[in-house]
C-alpha cells in the first residue's frame, strides 16, 4: 500500500522540515494583509486555477512581472531583460 514512492515522499518532507528548522518557514519572504474586493479575488482564483497555481503564487506572478515590465527588477531570461532595457533607455 505505501510502496517505495511513499519512503521518497517521507525522505523528502523530512529533509524539506529539517531546512525550515534551520532557515525559518518561508526564508526570504515577507508576510503581509491584502485587503481586496471579493470579485477580484473570484477572478484571481480562476486565473490561478487556470494557471496551475495558488492564488498567492498568482499574485508574486503578477507582482514579479510588473516589476520586470517597470523596470524595477531584473528578468532572469536575458532576452527579456534586453526588451527591459531597450525600454527603460
Amino acid at each position: 500500500m505505501w510502496g517505495k514512492r511513499s519512503a521518497a515522499y517521507f525522505k523528502y518532507w523530512h529533509a524539506l522540515s529539517i531546512i525550515q528548522y534551520y532557515k525559518g518557514p518561508m526564508a526570504g519572504k515577507k508576510n503581509f494583509v491584502l485587503r481586496i474586493d471579493e470579485d477580484m479575488y473570484k477572478a484571481l482564483e480562476k486565473w490561478a486555477g487556470d494557471e496551475f497555481r495558488s492564488v498567492n503564487g498568482q499574485i508574486e506572478w503578477i507582482i514579479d512581472r510588473a516589476l520586470k515590465d517597470a523596470g524595477r527588477k531584473k528578468s532572469n531570461d536575458p532576452i527579456v531583460q534586453k526588451k527591459i532595457d531597450k525600454n527603460t533607455t
